[in-house]
């Protein structure tokens, strides 16, 4: 975190990561392949998936609801088996999505010293690999409860980190390093509508591959737009 001058505040750089740093919805995604690899039932789940993501986009989603169809088939497979079938994920499906133009944006926060977190409504298990495949370390995304084993239940834990509990997440991890929002200098890049309540709380928001209404939005009120992704110029 850059904190060299004493007059400056830090510098805080937040990311959405579907369709803000990839082109596509990870989560949604990772649905597919556990399709493909035929861990679900390919009709049920696949209508079951499209309809929860259609839930999102129109900003209604009943996230446990979601998070508790999403996880079953981890649920079942266990630690060992899913990991593995996520590494495949991340090596098939993650890693060719991943465009030089939203690799350097992150990168240019890093070198330039700010501190970098991503935030992400999709559930830690689908995010940790991909945030870690972006170069960054601080990720803020739905948990999950886990069992006494150790492993995931199928049930969020606390609060999930989506809309208006984006925002309180995030001044839950300032908090805890004993800041406030006034201590530092804060970016937020995101594509979605549901991001609007993070967007506005912080000092520079930037509509990045906006879908339309957030683009609408952004126009309005003179908020930066970047398209990092040629389908969306």
């Amino acid at each position: 975190m850059s904190i060299d001058s004493p007059t400056q505040r830090p510098r805080l750089a937040l990311f959405d990561l579907d369709h803000t740093l990839l082109p596509m919805d990870s989560d949604h995604g990772w649905g597919a392949f556990s399709i493909a690899i035929g861990w679900c039932d390919p009709a049920e789940f696949g209508r079951r998936n499209d309809e929860f993501f259609a839930h999102y986009q129109a900003g209604t989603l009943n996230v446990p609801d979601y998070v508790r169809f999403a996880t079953q088939a981890i649920v079942q497979r266990g630690a060992q088996a899913s990991h593995a079938a996520h590494l495949r994920f991340m090596q098939e499906v993650i890693a060719p999505a991943i465009q030089p133009q939203a690799l350097e944006l992150v990168q240019s926060h890093v070198r330039a010293g700010d501190w970098v977190v991503m935030t992400s409504a999709t559930n830690e298990f689908v995010t940790r690999p991909i945030a870690a495949a972006f170069g960054v370390q601080e990720l803020i995304a739905t948990e999950l409860e886990r069992d006494a084993g150790g492993w995931y239940t199928g049930a969020v834990k606390g609060l999930p980190n989506m809309r208006e509990g984006k925002v309180v997440r995030m001044d839950a991890w300032l908090a805890a390093r004993g800041l406030r929002w006034d201590d530092v200098e804060s970016t937020f890049y995101s594509d979605s509508m549901n991001d609007v309540p993070l967007l506005e709380r912080v000092n520079h928001p930037v509509a990045t591959n906006p879908e339309p209404r957030l683009r609408a939005l952004a126009q309005e009120r003179g908020w930066r737009v970047l398209d990092l992704f040629t389908e969306n110029t």
